[in-house]
Order: C-alpha cells, then sequence, then structure tokens
C-alpha cells in the first residue's frame, strides 16, 4: 500500500503512517525555511515558528535548530540534526562532565543540555501560544535533534507536566542521559517514545557505556529493512554483521549509511502495511 499523502492530524497511537511521518518531519528539519514553510502548508499545518541559535568556540556545536509547526488538532516540534563526522569526538569523549537532568532528576550529555538550553525557553512557548485548541504535542528528530527531542519531552514533563507531549519519535539518536533520567523517562513515557534504529547506524552506539545509556521502545530496522519491535541480542548481533557485509567495497561505511535520514524515512515507508 502506498504511504499516505499527508500526516493524519486525528493520530494519537502509535502507528508506522505515524512513524513514517514524524521522519518526514525530521527530514525537513534540515531544509531552509522556506521550504518548511511550505511543506508544513502542504501537510496542513498552518503555522510556522522557527527555533535557531548560534554557537561560538569552543562549543562542539555551530548552532541548534528546530521548527514548530501547528494545525487545529496536531502541534509538532522537529528538531534538526547533524552529520555524525561532525558529532563522533565530542560524543567519544569520556572526559566532559554529565550535566544535571531536568528538574535535578539524574543526568544528561553535557553538549545535548547546552544545545536545548540554547532553544528550549522558544520552544516551549512556542507550544503554549500554539496549543489554543487543546491539540495534541509530538516531538520528533534525526541524530542530535533525536537526543534534543528525547530531552525536550523530559524536560516538558519534569518542569511543566501541562505540556506533556502525547509522542516522541526519534531516529538515529545517540545515548543521551543516565540510567536514572532514562528509568523516568521510561516510566512517564511508555507506549509514547519510540526510539529507531537503522541496522549498523554509527550514532545510537555513542557516547560510550556505561556512563550514559539509551532509553526503552526500540524500533529496529533490520539488513533487509523490516521494521521489528524487538531483536534479541545475539539475533541483532548476526543481523549487523550482515549489513556489513552487504556491501563488500566499503564495509566499515556501513554505519555512516545507515546513519541518513533518507534511509530511515525510506525503511518506513516500505514497512506501511
Amino acid at each position: 500500500m502506498p504511504a499516505p499523502k499527508t500526516f493524519d492530524h486525528q493520530a494519537r497511537d502509535y502507528s508506522p503512517q505515524l512513524a513514517y511521518w514524524m521522519a518526514r518531519a525530521a527530514a525537513l528539519a534540515y531544509q531552509d525555511e522556506a521550504r518548511i514553510e511550505a511543506e508544513a502548508r502542504a501537510w496542513g499545518f498552518d503555522q510556522v515558528r522557527h527555533h535557531h541559535t548560534r554557537f561560538t568556540p569552543p562549543f562542539p556545536l555551530e548552532d541548534t535548530q528546530a521548527f514548530t509547526m501547528a494545525g487545529d488538532h496536531m502541534i509538532v516540534v522537529a528538531f534538526r540534526g547533524t552529520e555524525p563526522a561532525q558529532m563522533k569526538d565530542w560524543l567519544s569523549d569520556v572526559t566532559t562532565p554529565p550535566w544535571p537532568g531536568p528538574a535535578a532528576t539524574g543526568f544528561v550529555h553535557y553538549g545535548f543540555a547546552q544545545a536545548l538550553q540554547s532553544v528550549f525557553p522558544e520552544v516551549a512557548k512556542g507550544i503554549t501560544e500554539l496549543r489554543d485548541r487543546g491539540q495534541t504535542v509530538f516531538l520528533c528528530g534525526h541524530s542530535l535533534g533525536g537526543a534534543l527531542a528525547m530531552l525536550a519531552g523530559a524536560r516538558l514533563h519534569l518542569e511543566d507536566p501541562r505540556l506533556r507531549a502525547d509522542g516522541v519519535y526519534t531516529y538515529g539518536q545517540p545515548r543521551t542521559c543516565d540510567r536514572m533520567l532514562a528509568k523516568a523517562y521510561n516510566s512517564a513515557f511508555g507506549k509514547r517514545m519510540y526510539r529507531f534504529v537503522n541496522n549498523n547506524d554509527i550514532v545510537p552506539q555513542l557516547p560510550p557505556e556505561p556512563v550514559f545509556h539509551h532509553v526503552d521502545a526500540l524500533r529496529y530496522i533490520d539488513a533487509e529493512g523490516r521494521l521489528r519491535e524487538a531483536m534479541p541480542v545475539l539475533q541483532s548481533l548476526g543481523d549487523r554483521a550482515k549489513g556489513m557485509t552487504a556491501d563488500l567495497f566499503a564495509p566499515a561505511s556501513d554505519g555512516v549509511k545507515d546513519h541518513s535520514i533518507l534511509r530511515y524515512v525510506g525503511a518506513l515507508e516500505q514497512n506501511i502495511p
């Protein structure tokens, strides 16, 4: 069956269709403002706000970008990601001290905390002002954007429960927080947070354990492009090996290729029943 032509603004529960469209929104976050506004209108969202902050050295990122699009029944906040090459070094740096988590709950990666803080007041204000009809609120993002979407969901829930998101969808998200915050997040967002990982995507393997952890609700895309709700560890290792040998000329690049948001979008489209 072909993918639906636009967002279902009435959607509340998880579905492959909703996962696909949230991935489309995460991909749109990489585009310029004019393209974002045009697509948002085509998808039935008549209001769009852009959130953009630039950084100066020695901060590891150049900027943080996100956009909020709102319609009569749904609000979506999409955070932009970045390329693995720009993230690898500082994600691998275990000497950076963790940052206190939202509402003093656990700890988070310093870079993620700072990046989110730069736009969070605008994002929270935008949701408050645009949510004038009791609309649902969904957060999404790819790569770094996935980490920011997850942490934004945690902050909204723990710091202002009135703004708690109805769903959080992330794609190729890195490890973001310690075990304490992950546990609190899993409890608060059961059946509302979905973390998609495409086969050998390198970014979800960073930063290193045991300091940083993933939240639950994994959705795994295997080497054949099938979407799985569960993947045993041994079977997962075999599937990753299969993915690495699929390209005999460049097996080491599989982790970077699998990180592409376009691969997530394409795989999710193929899994729509």
